[in-house]
């Protein structure tokens, strides 16, 4: 009966049942992760092949393209890849321009350095270490014997 335990084994029982239910809680949260690593890995791998299939269809593409050139136009056959792979040349060049301006701007965790700053207010200035001039000026107050 729970009215002739002592409060020591009451709180062994809270104990071990608190012990037990972390363990089930870390056993739940293995499994679901294994089970969402197994569908993430399936679904990258299906986008892998996705993204394989999509590059084999823009050079299938780009030589229909070309031989469009050739045909309705009446290009040269070497004048109409020509104009199609210039075209990549720029596109490619314009993307990568783009990205790199992109990661330009980027300064660094801004926020986040502004945020911890904030937080800590002046504890992060008196956590930082002391500068030279600082360490110098301690020197100089202290009394010769303690040097």
């Amino acid at each position: 009966m729970p009215e002739d335990e002592s409060l020591g084994a009451l709180v062994a029982q809270a104990s071990n049942h608190i012990s037990t239910l972390m363990r089930s809680e870390i056993e739940l949260a293995k499994s679901e992760l294994k089970f969402d690593a197994r569908r993430i890995g399936t679904a990258a791998g299906l986008f892998a092949a996705a993204a394989f299939i999509l590059h084999l269809c823009l050079i299938l593409a780009s030589f229909t393209i070309a031989y469009v050139l050739v045909d309705v136009v009446g290009l040269a056959q070497w004048l109409a890849f020509l104009i199609v792979t210039v075209f990549y040349l720029v596109l490619a060049g314009g993307l990568g321009f783009v990205g790199y301006r992109r990661l330009k701007g980027l300064a660094g965790f801004r926020r986040t350095r502004r945020s911890f700053q904030t937080l800590k207010g002046s504890e992060a200035a008196e956590l930082a270490p002391p500068t030279a001039g600082e360490v110098g000026a301690r020197r100089e107050s202290m009394p010769e014997t303690v040097r």
